[in-house]
């Protein structure tokens, strides 16, 4: 078990809560959670002690929105996400740490100002959902996902984009990031991520998470759709201006 001051111990569950309300309340919310283990763990081992803490608010965020998918939009990602998995991970081994959170937080406020714009256009013809934006929100979320845990905010302005209403961007979101981080369990054990401090410290935590997880099923259903939309906005700047610091 990490020999971590009392203080740590408390930022970390409070946290580790923030990711079980993200997974059923508020998609995108988690990168507060990044902000919290990036500054009390080495980069690395934050990218895979949040890992299996994501999947544990996957269970819940899968138990409750399971039906309310939109396979279309995840078969329309799919591609994309996967070549973007690929090439974080190859940037993992090597990169730099902090040039790698700016230049996702650029590409992010980019997006989110892109997403608010579309978002004020009249309504047309043209799907906010098409192959040109499933291939860039895919490849950027897959990639930021694997560096950084930190896919959260892309995909959900994607699935904002798409107007979802609030339980289908749940479940869609549900059942993408529960994919994903199964996905990338493998490739971050392959290089020795998952270390026994890191097991007992997840163990430790994942109590938090799902208190949180009920939390936020007890908050959804009574988010107003504008609300959320804002709240999800909101939850997705401060994550981005965070990966610039």
């Amino acid at each position: 078990m990490p020999d971590f001051a009392p203080w740590a111990w408390v930022v970390l569950a409070l946290a580790a809560m923030t990711i079980g309300i993200s997974k059923t309340a508020v998609p995108g919310g988690n990168t507060l959670a990044i902000a919290a283990f990036a500054a009390i763990l080495p980069a690395r081992t934050s990218t895979a002690a949040m890992l299996l803490l994501l999947i544990v608010g996957d269970v819940f965020a899968l138990t409750a929105y399971r039906r309310h998918a939109d396979w279309r939009t995840l078969l329309r990602l799919a591609p994309a996400v996967v070549i973007g998995l690929l090439l974080g991970f190859a940037f993992l081994a090597w990169s730099d740490d902090a040039l790698t959170r700016r230049a996702i937080a650029v590409i992010l406020l980019t997006m989110i100002g892109i997403t608010l714009w579309r978002r004020r256009r009249p309504a047309s013809g043209t799907s906010s959902g098409g192959v040109l934006a499933a291939s860039s929100y895919g490849a950027l979320g897959g990639f930021t996902t694997m560096v950084a845990n930190a896919g959260g905010p892309a995909m959900s302005m994607y699935f904002l984009a798409t107007r979802a209403p609030v339980m289908t961007f749940l479940g869609t979101a549900a059942w993408f990031f529960a994919i994903v981080n199964l996905v990338k369990v493998p490739f971050l054990a392959g290089i020795g991520l998952f270390t026994p401090e890191v097991l007992w410290m997840d163990l430790a935590l994942a109590p938090a998470v799902v208190i949180g997880a009920l939390i936020g099923l007890g908050i959804a259903s009574r988010i107003p759709q504008a609300l959320f939309d804002r709240l999800v906005i909101i939850m997705t700047i401060i994550g981005s201006l965070y990966l610039l610091v």
